[in-house]
């Protein structure tokens, strides 16, 4: 999918499909309500801040703390794998496969493995993939992505899902919700037991001790990860902490910033395979260890705060303008403010266009950043390196040039803004392209009666006299 194609598609779903930016709106805002009332009850602010700057730290050695992450795991029983984008990992599970003979497959909630088209890949071996998260075993019925980083699902109303799960496994075209998890539940239990890999993301990967963590609210993580034979854990090299003790921040910093919780409901920390003596657990654990885009967005010294990202979405639930549409027509894996600036770190500026203009720039992801990643600058900037590049529309580039030539120029200025006054129907002609746009969905621009130089010039002589 072109991410270039975001106006169109961010258009037409609001035209034809508004009962999406419904859903979407409520459920996006019933997460922000919970994340403030739970930051208000903790300290977030030192939670960020230390939070910041541990991941600034992680960031400034990455390299050693992967090496000792690998030299950990190792000496934990788990083998470690190196990939530099989707072939590798590819080359991985094939490999996997083969060995073990794998047929089915069920998954934790990844959005990594969504970013390498691991499920595709499964299947094109003939491996039945099964996803085990209610809102990505919704999805994966309807045939779609995720639409939010936490609530794959969110743009779903109950409506929608009874009747996708009617056809798909025949509950009652009125069922209630607890009815279709059971239904889902009783779908997958038998998946769960008679599937010979898991595969997982991490919401975490300590160095120190080389645990992979990972936070859920419904145990489908815990019986991915421990019932197959083998686990296959799927880790960006940017989800690393330092120590064990920094958990007990950023376990709590999560869950309060994804769903308002203080902790969620769910939290496994894996060290290996099963040792003898243990009655549970997979006989192999493998770390996949992903690059794909990664390092070089970290040699770039603008763009590298972005990988501070725990991936909680509350970035997404604060921004007017995901809450408009969802995070399909983005078109990108991740979608709203990080997924703006996510993408053109990894794609680069031109295959990210033009996400990064998806904005209001009002600053709400900024303020409820977990690792205070300065979304709005990082916007700017790529602005700046797509305006540098050439990537801006004809029209676009002689509007910007021209504006810059009458804001450098007071008379020019002053001239512009005196014939919008004298025509304000300008700003509301449909034969204007960029006001046809602003006025498809908004009331018309209206200039001020009265320049704000006439209005300082006042403010002045009032206080002079």
């Amino acid at each position: 999918m072109a991410l270039r194609d975001y106006p169109r598609r961010a258009a037409e779903l609001i035209e034809q499909r508004p009962e999406v930016r419904e859903s979407v709106t409520r459920a996006a805002l019933h997460f922000d309500r919970n994340r403030a009332r739970a930051y208000a009850e903790a300290p977030a602010e030192a939670w960020r801040t230390y939070a910041k700057g541990v991941k600034d730290h992680l960031l400034s050695r990455l390299a050693d703390y992967l090496e000792a992450a690998e030299a950990r795991l190792t000496e934990n029983g788990v083998r470690v794998h190196w990939a530099e984008g989707p072939e590798d990992v590819h080359r991985v599970l094939g490999e996997i496969v083969r060995a073990h003979g794998v047929r089915r497959a069920v998954k934790a909630k990844s959005m990594l493995s969504e970013e390498l088209g691991v499920n595709a890949f499964l299947e094109a071996q003939g491996v039945e993939v099964y996803e085990t998260d209610l809102g990505e075993f919704i999805i994966q019925l309807a045939g779609e992505p995720p639409s939010h980083i936490v609530g794959p699902a969110i743009h779903k109303s109950l409506a929608e899902i009874r009747r996708l799960f009617a056809e798909r496994l025949g509950t009652p075209p009125d069922a209630s919700p607890e009815a279709l998890a059971a239904a889902a539940r009783a779908f997958l239990r038998e998946k769960f037991l008679t599937a010979e890999l898991g595969i997982s993301g991490a919401n975490f990967l300590v160095a120190e001790t080389g645990t992979v963590v990972l936070v859920e609210n419904e145990g489908n993580i815990r019986l991915s990860t421990s019932l197959p034979r083998v686990h296959v854990a799927l880790v960006g090299i940017e989800k690393l902490l330092p120590r064990f003790e920094d958990l007990a921040v950023f376990l709590q910093l999560l869950a309060r910033a994804a769903t308002g919780q203080p902790i969620g409901t769910f939290v496994s920390l894996i060290d290996g395979p099963r040792r003898e003596g243990e009655t549970d657990g997979p006989e192999e654990v493998h770390v996949v260890l992903v690059d794909n885009g990664r390092t070089a967005a970290l040699a770039d010294l603008e763009a590298s705060e972005v990988l501070r990202c725990i991936r909680c979405g509350a970035c997404l639930n604060a921004c007017p303008v995901y809450r408009q549409t969802g995070g399909h027509p983005f078109g990108f894996v991740y979608s709203g403010p990080i997924g703006e600036v996510l993408a053109p770190a990894l794609l680069g500026p031109g295959e990210a266009y033009p996400l990064y203009h998806a904005s209001t720039l009002c600053g709400a992801c900024a303020e409820v950043c977990p690792v205070k990643i300065p979304i709005p600058k990082l916007l700017l900037t790529w602005r700046h390196r797509a305006a540098e590049e050439g990537l801006l529309l004809p029209m676009e580039k002689a509007m910007v040039r021209a504006y810059a030539e009458a804001v450098v120029r007071p008379r020019a200025y002053r001239l512009a803004s005196k014939a919008m006054r004298a025509f304000p129907g300008a700003l509301e002609s449909e034969r204007l392209p960029l006001v046809r746009a602003w006025t498809r969905l908004r009331s018309g621009l209206r200039p001020s009666p009265r320049p704000f130089h006439e209005l300082w010039e006042e403010i002045k002589d009032e206080r002079e006299g």
